[in-house]
């Protein structure tokens, strides 16, 4: 009986903290401190965002479990007043071994299925899209290719205006109309990259040689900043972009501005690799 109240009032200051914590807990704390203005900024940023605050409450509730059981076996079988040697040692434990073993083993296969599950959604190809953009990343920026419209916007990179800062408005930007199904295909100019747009919780690598692709519908009207993630030289902090999803209305206007500056698209001809698969070396 002692026991059990003693170790009712041990939880009781745990449970104020618990709840005092959730009841002030913000946005951005709800969505796991993950970046971004909430969940439907795209239509897979939920997911993410599910997947991340419920992995984080799983091991929350591990690690608790576990420093837990530290502290009580450390205070339970402390060594007490006028007590010498050692106490009983005990070789084995089936139970607790068998414990030990299949829980992590049932929380590895859990995040596994529940991490698959969310990226087969995201990287599934939607049918018919209704924008497709090609991206190339070079060296130290980004070409856009609004394949639909067949106008292209091509980048430079960053250009810093004081120490530390950058002019947002002389980088690349990315248009895309809200609400629509966009196909991103990601190819490289030279090196590896990585294409990140930061508050669309997702980003995927630009390979040399390979295409990759990206599927998302943006369903929040507003500007991102985007991002190289890849080392890839030394000018990689400065491989910066930004996107604006905007009304059709807006978006339409803006292709029929490209169309007069930038009519065509930039294609691999542009590339600085010159030993890629399928090239002819020249003779030495």
């Amino acid at each position: 009986m002692r026991r059990n109240r003693r170790l009712r009032w041990a939880l009781a200051p745990v449970a104020v903290v618990v709840m005092l914590a959730l009841a002030g807990c913000t946005q951005q704390q709800l969505q796991g401190f993950l970046p971004g203005n909430g969940a439907n900024t795209t239509n897979h940023t939920s997911e993410v965002i599910g997947l991340w605050d419920t992995s984080w409450i799983v091991l929350i509730g591990v690690g608790v479990l576990t420093w837990g059981l530290i502290i009580w076996a450390a205070v339970v079988y402390r060594r007490r007043k006028g007590q010498t040697g050692l106490p009983v040692q005990l070789r084995y434990n089936l139970p607790i071994e068998i414990f030990y073993t299949v829980v992590p083993l049932i929380l590895v296969l859990g995040f596994f299925a529940f991490t698959a599950k969310t990226q087969n959604s995201i990287e599934q190809p939607q049918a018919h899209p209704q924008v497709t953009i090609q991206v190339y990343g070079k060296r130290w920026a980004w070409d856009f290719n609004y394949v639909n419209a067949n106008v292209y916007s091509p980048g430079i990179q960053a250009q810093p205006a004081t120490p530390g800062k950058t002019v947002d408005d002389a980088l690349n930007t990315l248009y895309l109309p809200v609400g629509k199904r966009v196909e991103i295909q990601l190819y490289s100019r030279d090196v590896a990259h990585s294409f990140w747009i930061v508050n669309f919780l997702y980003k995927k690598d630009l390979i040399p040689g390979k295409t990759n692709y990206m599927y998302f519908i943006p369903e929040k009207i507003g500007t991102y900043q985007g991002k190289c993630a890849e080392l890839c030289g030394q000018y990689h902090s400065l491989m910066l972009f930004q996107v604006k999803v905007v009304s059709q209305a807006d978006y339409n206007a803006y292709i029929t501005a490209q169309r007069k500056l930038y009519p065509g698209q930039l294609g691999a001809d542009f590339n600085a690799n010159t030993n890629l698969p399928g090239t002819t070396a020249a003779n030495g």
